[in-house]
């Protein structure tokens, strides 16, 4: 991002698109706020726990790496700490587990190879209907 300073305004260009730069300076803006980072990490939490207890009752094998409000869940058995061991996953029952979540309205990462994110605009009701469609889903796989 780059700063054009003029003798009265200033302009702001990110890879010559100004919508990014104020997305971005939004979002930069709400994080700021007081508690925060505390409210998006209380929200990441609720929904892994609720999507482990959904992995869990399944009986469907997964791992789920997971930093702050962002995760990624492989479908196998046992740790993915690297791209040999993020290979061994079920690729398929993952894409018939995100044409299932899509199905009900629930936009996960296309790829078990990319992340999900929380954010601060999900609500609960977001997370339960998320923890439910990944129930019935899972329930299918």
């Amino acid at each position: 991002m780059e700063a054009f300073h003029g003798n009265r305004s200033q302009r702001w260009i990110l890879s010559g698109n100004p919508l990014a730069v104020a997305a971005g300076i939004a979002s930069l803006t709400e994080l700021s706020r007081r508690g925060a980072y505390k409210e998006l990490n209380a929200k990441a939490d609720y929904l892994a726990e609720g999507m482990a207890k959904a992995f869990d009752a399944s009986g469907v094998p997964t791992w789920t790496n997971r930093v702050g409000s962002m995760g990624t869940t492989f479908f196998q058995k046992g740790p993915v700490t690297d791209y040999a061991s993020a290979k061994r996953s079920d690729t398929k029952r993952y894409a018939n587990y995100f044409h299932g979540m899509l199905s009900r309205g629930v936009y996960i990462a296309p790829s078990q190879f990319e992340a999900g994110f929380v954010s601060l605009a999900h609500t609960k009701r977001d997370l339960d209907r998320t923890i439910a469609a990944a129930k019935a889903v899972l329930a299918n796989l």
